[in-house]
């Protein structure tokens, strides 16, 4: 086990891998990460599902069966998906028992298309949980306006749920008064609170991207020295509203109640500017009772020459707070910025699970005809 690695996790930090595949499961690889890189959960999505499929012949002998059976696109897609999430999920199921339901948690996003549908949304959430049946999956929503209910109404149904694709930092209060609503009336549909369990995960690099291409068309020298700090920054301060959140009664009357707290989780985090440390994002964002979710270049990184110099966000909030107002001043749009990485998001993972779909409708036409 990585020295790093253990100094990141005595922190408080919570080390997942952003990545899942069929080869990584039948390897053991995935076994071996937990075993040797101290990663003690799994996320996916529709990008990682969609190149997993595009990628050797793991996935044929299933393809061929469900080819067999003529059964359609879309039940084929949720077939294979919660198959390798299902498996995942018994492969860090000690790491869930050892840690008592805190970590272990293997994460599956509902069929994207439906990003902007409550009611789908939440029937889908339904149908992904009795299809996987294990206590330690998390089901992915994104946090659109559309997804807020969704979020409270399948928490309500006693499934714990991962939140994803947060940008902003009114969106993420808002995801937070989402989680607090879905236990309270998970405890009044009977629901244990204690068996229910929540990750906020909040984009990070993307911010950068998007914020250091409008300052690079800005051009001037102060805006120039105002790049690549945003994403730390922005992520800071929903850490800083989490503590707010969390202290207040409404939180303090659940957690009597026995609710574990809603984690944030830092997603995103495998740096895209080539001149940047390449564990920027999780160097910077070092705090107690938060999760990390890594490719496994940014794992293999972090655990090779990452700097763990002990908490990195509480103590930085006026910092964070100023670098946002100088964006501000240089010209910024930050309403704008979250609003056009919502709907990219949206967008990506859509486009993924619509590749995704092709390539199975590809393999089960030809394993028909063969």
């Amino acid at each position: 086990m990585s020295e790093n690695l253990r100094r990141l996790s005595d922190e408080g930090v919570s080390i997942w891998l952003d990545d899942i595949s069929r080869d990584r499961l039948r390897t053991g690889d995935l076994a071996r990460l937990v075993r040797d890189m101290h990663v003690v959960g799994v996320t996916s999505n529709p990008t990682i599902f969609s190149k997993a499929l595009g990628q050797g012949d793991a996935y044929d002998e299933q393809v061929h069966e469900l080819a067999i059976m003529e059964v359609g696109v879309d039940e084929a897609a949720r077939a294979i998906t919660t198959y390798d999430i299902r498996w995942g999920c018994d492969v860090l199921r000690p790491v869930f028992d050892r840690t008592e339901g805190q970590d272990g948690r293997v994460s599956l996003e509902v069929d994207p298309r439906l990003a902007r549908d409550t009611e789908k949304t939440v029937a889908e959430a339904k149908m992904l949980s009795w299809m996987v049946d294990r206590p330690n999956l998390f089901i992915k929503i994104p946090a659109t306006e559309e997804g807020l209910p969704a979020i409270t109404a399948t928490l309500a149904n006693g499934i714990s749920v991962n939140v994803t694709l947060i940008f902003s930092l009114e969106r993420y209060g808002k995801v937070i008064d989402a989680f607090f609503a879905g236990l309270e009336q998970a405890r009044e549909n009977g629901h244990d609170p204690s068996k229910i369990a929540s990750v906020a995960s909040f984009f990070v690099s993307r911010v950068d991207t998007e914020i250091d291409k409008r300052l690079d068309k800005i051009g001037s020298e102060a805006a120039k020295g105002l790049r690549s700090k945003a994403g730390v920054a922005n992520a800071r301060l929903a850490y800083a509203l989490y503590e707010e959140k969390f202290a207040s009664d409404r939180w303090k009357a659940l957690k009597d109640a026995g609710a574990r707290v809603q984690r944030p989780l830092w997603a995103s985090t495998g740096v895209k500017d080539p001149d940047l440390p390449d564990t920027l994002y999780v160097d910077e964002l070092v705090a107690p009772n938060t999760v990390n979710t890594m490719p496994e270049a940014t794992l293999t990184a972090s655990a090779e020459h990452g700097k763990v110099r002990g908490d990195t966000v509480r103590g930085s909030y006026d910092g964070a707070r100023a670098h946002m107002a100088a964006l501000k001043d240089a010209g910024v749009d930050y309403d704008d910025v979250v609003r056009v990485l919502e709907e990219e998001g949206v967008e990506k993972f859509e486009a993924s699970w619509n590749e995704m779909l092709g390539t199975i409708q590809e393999e089960l036409e030809r394993k028909a005809r063969a």
